[in-house]
C-alpha cells in the first residue's frame, strides 16, 4: 500500500502540429479544404487535450511543431519538437519527460484520436495498477499506433525503442512492437482506436465520439456527394 502512495503520477505527452490550413490533415483534402481540414484538426487537438487534462497527472507537456493557439487549455507545457523525422521526434518526446520527471511513468499520445476517453488510460496507468507494466501500447486500426508509453523513461530507451522504426505504414505498430520485445519489456495493451486520416475514418470517430468537439466540427462541414452519409 505504501509503494502505491508514493507512486508518482504520469507525465502526459501530446505530440501534434499547431492546425493551421495546408499543414495539418492534408489526406483530407479532398474532400475537404485545407480551412476546413484545420478546423476539424483543431477540435480533435482540444477534444485530445481536453480528455487528458481530466487525468491524474504529474505534468502536462504539449510537445508542438508550431504555435500554440486559443485551442490549449490551462495547464500545458509547451515544448517545440526537435528536428529530425517522427521517429526521432517521438524519442525526443520520451527524453525531455525523463529529465523533467525522471521518476515517472510518461504516456504520449497523438493529435488523431479525439474519440479518446480517460477511462481508456486512467485504470491503466493508475498507481494500483500498473505494477510489473513496463510499456503500454495503443494499437491503431491502420497498423500504426496511437499511443506509447514507458514506466521508467530514459532517453537511451527512447532511442532504442523508436529511432530507425518505418512511420506512418502498415506495419509502423508491428515494427515498435518487435523493438519493444527485444528489449524485453513487459507490455499492457491499450484499446484499438482509429486514427483520422481520411474521410471515412472522420465520420467513423465522430460517430464513436458524437458529443465531442470533432463530431460537432464535423457537422458544420458540407461534404461533397460521394462522401456524404
Amino acid at each position: 500500500m505504501r509503494a502505491v502512495l508514493a507512486a508518482p503520477p504520469p507525465t502526459l505527452l501530446v505530440i501534434a502540429k499547431s492546425p493551421a490550413p495546408g499543414r495539418v490533415k492534408t489526406r483530407l483534402t479532398p474532400p475537404y479544404t485545407p480551412e476546413q481540414a484545420a478546423a476539424l484538426a483543431s477540435a480533435a487537438l482540444a477534444d485530445t487535450l481536453h480528455t487528458l487534462g481530466t487525468m491524474p497527472a504529474g505534468r502536462r507537456v504539449l510537445v508542438l511543431d508550431g504555435e500554440p493557439g486559443d485551442w490549449l487549455p490551462p495547464g500545458w507545457e509547451v515544448v517545440a519538437q526537435t528536428g529530425g523525422g517522427l521517429d526521432e521526434r517521438l524519442a525526443a518526446a520520451f527524453a525531455h519527460a525523463a529529465r523533467v520527471a525522471p521518476h515517472a511513468p510518461a504516456l504520449l499520445v497523438g493529435m488523431d484520436t479525439p474519440q479518446l476517453s480517460a477511462a481508456a488510460l486512467a485504470e491503466p496507468l493508475s498507481a494500483a495498477r500498473r505494477a510489473g507494466t513496463d510499456a503500454w501500447y495503443g494499437p491503431a486500426a491502420d497498423g500504426g499506433f496511437w499511443a506509447l508509453g514507458l514506466a521508467r523513461p530514459t532517453a537511451e530507451l527512447a532511442a532504442r525503442l523508436l529511432h530507425g522504426v518505418p512511420m506512418s505504414t502498415p506495419r509502423t505498430g508491428a515494427a515498435l512492437l518487435e523493438r519493444l520485445a527485444e528489449a524485453d519489456l513487459t507490455i499492457r495493451h491499450l484499446p484499438l482506436l482509429t486514427d483520422v486520416d481520411t474521410a471515412e475514418d472522420a465520420r467513423r470517430v465522430a460517430a464513436e465520439a458524437p458529443d465531442s468537439r470533432f463530431a460537432a466540427q464535423l457537422g458544420t462541414v458540407d461534404l461533397k456527394p460521394e462522401v456524404a452519409s
